[in-house]
């Protein structure tokens, strides 16, 4: 991999990772059109952990907040009924599912889930629920003609169920073209809960989930076309460009529908399924150099 690579690719990932569109299949994708081999899953994993130090440094309040209140938990029976506390709880449940099946499926996930053909049905299926998802909060915030507006849920109502919910969401995000934001999202507008609120939870729910990956990937760095220098550069890049991405799609959000990210999901998958059926791509472009 060279310099350019990884800075091209650091700016996707950093670009990608907090929209819901799927980080790990743009990378999958640029290298594709670009003819550069596939990064791969440990490249994708360690320059992840380039975003969420951009997600710890933007919600450090949050953060600290919810990890001081969860350690006083453990000793002061008290606190245990303190909302704070229980996000650390909920977060650590919500993490439980991604951490079981991405070992489990830990080859799938290096290997055929990274089929173009697969990405393309990802992208397209998931762009279509998120859609649903949107459609439905839009109604319940704006009411109608014959409907009045119906509140929508806080994280102040996330209980045990709703978290494990959340995160079988995310774990569906080991698939690329799924978009963990995407799946977690969507899980949350489905369930009732308010978009900044799905949104917090879901960039919350990754801190431990994208470490641990990252961090078990390390050991891969140094392997096939993926290199230490380069891959560290990306993952610099990555939190620079993520840290302005989450300031701007946690403002969005508050005002604006995601349909602008749907269509353009629906719509890069059928060019990508188009691309592959012309033989423009091969469906495996790039994954022969690892």
């Amino acid at each position: 991999m060279s310099w350019f690579e990884s800075f091209v690719l650091g700016l996707v990932q950093g670009l990608t990772e907090f929209l819901p569109i799927s980080s790990s299949a743009h990378l999958r994708l640029t290298a594709a059109f670009a003819g550069w081999h596939d990064p791969g899953a440990a490249f994708t994993a360690i320059t992840q952990i380039g975003t969420e130090a951009a997600v710890l440094i933007y919600f450090r309040k949050d953060i600290v907040r919810i990890v001081g209140a969860w350690f006083k938990s453990l000793t002061d029976r008290s606190m245990r009924s303190d909302h704070d506390a229980q996000m650390g709880w909920l977060v650590i449940v919500g993490s439980i599912p991604i951490g079981v099946l991405g070992v489990t499926f830990k080859d799938q996930i290096e290997g055929p889930f990274r089929d173009l053909r697969l990405i393309a049905t990802t992208l397209i299926v998931m762009g279509i629920v998120l859609g649903i998802a949107d459609r439905l909060a839009a109604r319940d915030e704006t009411g109608g003609k014959h409907r009045a507006i119906k509140e929508r849920k806080t994280l102040k109502e996330l209980g045990i169920k709703d978290g494990l919910i959340f995160g079988f969401c995310q774990a569906m995000a080991l698939i690329p073209g799924v978009s963990r934001s995407g799946a977690t999202i969507s899980g949350g507008l489905l369930m009732g809960y308010t978009r900044e609120a799905a949104a917090r939870y879901s960039f919350l729910l990754a801190v431990p989930a994208v470490l641990a990956s990252g961090v078990f990937e390390l050991k891969d760095a140094g392997e096939g076309h993926v290199a230490w220098g380069p891959t560290i550069f990306a993952t610099f890049i990555a939190f620079g460009v993520g840290y302005v991405v989450i300031a701007w799609f946690m403002k969005f959000i508050t005002t604006k529908s995601f349909m602008p990210f749907v269509i353009y999901r629906v719509l890069l998958g059928l060019v990508l399924f188009a691309l592959v059926a012309a033989g423009v791509l091969s469906p495996h472009a790039g994954e022969s150099a690892g």
